[in-house]
């Protein structure tokens, strides 16, 4: 289940440029938002909202950042009409890829999402064509330092309703139900954790290789034009790829 390199994914979110941290700051910012019209400014009663800051946190986005974010979409409630949308496909090989992304056009980012996936030797599927193969589950990464006992935090998590608790070489795992995520996090928070990752994720229940290289540079582009996309917010795939 686990194991399709997100230690990869996080190093390279790291090491981004400039421009690409203020993409990933203005997608953030879009989903601040979202979740401020769904249910208020005040992360003390918006769980949804409580978590999108701590994935924000997590990416490294800065506090002022966040709360000018949640002010502007406070005073403009109905200035912009942002819709959340699911689009599901495969990639080459037969991959399965769930793209959630954000939009104020619905048909402009269908049409873009589906040139990608003609582009890149996949094709765009129905809604629920892939989901079925998934999960969707709260991951926290949190980073192994020798400072950090691996059983206090294991005992930790599960005592506050993690799921499951997986010890990687780079850093630790912690799974939750979604409705237990918020609980979990903010216990480990409390602990004085920081984390890697803290979010809702879609999580593979069985993943797929590739050994062509052609089908494997295809797979590389398609997730890395689909995530450049402006309305992208989240991609994720059963893909299995070696170092």
């Amino acid at each position: 289940m686990a194991g399709h390199s997100k230690w990869a994914n996080i190093k390279h979110r790291k090491e981004k440029s400039d421009a690409q941290k203020g993409k990933l700051f203005t997608k953030l910012g879009r989903e601040l938002a979202i979740a401020v019209k769904q249910g208020g400014p005040d992360p003390a009663t918006n769980s949804k909202l409580s978590d999108v800051i701590a994935k924000a946190k997590a990416a490294n986005m800065p506090n002022e950042s966040i709360m000018r974010s949640i002010k502007k979409a406070a005073g403009e409630l109905d200035s912009e009409n942002y819709e959340e949308i699911t689009y599901e496909g495969y990639g080459p090989g037969g991959v399965a890829i769930i793209v959630e992304a954000t939009t104020d056009n619905r048909n402009r980012t269908a049409g873009d999402i589906r040139h990608l996936f003609d582009k890149f030797g996949g094709n765009l599927g129905q809604s629920g064509c892939v989901s079925f193969m998934f999960d969707k589950k709260g991951v926290l990464l949190i980073e192994r330092t020798e400072n950090i006992s691996e059983d206090e935090l294991m005992m930790e998590a599960l005592e506050a309703g993690a799921e499951d608790f997986n010890a990687e070489e780079e850093y630790f795992e912690i799974l939750a139900d979604p409705a237990d995520f918020s609980n979990v996090r903010k216990h480990l928070e409390a602990k004085g954790y920081n984390f890697l990752q803290a979010e809702i994720q879609m999580v593979p229940q069985t993943t797929t290789t590739l050994t062509d290289p052609k089908q494997i540079e295809q797979m590389n582009k398609l997730i890395e034009h689909l995530e450049d996309h402006d309305d992208v917010q989240n991609v994720y795939h059963n893909w299995e790829y070696e170092e």
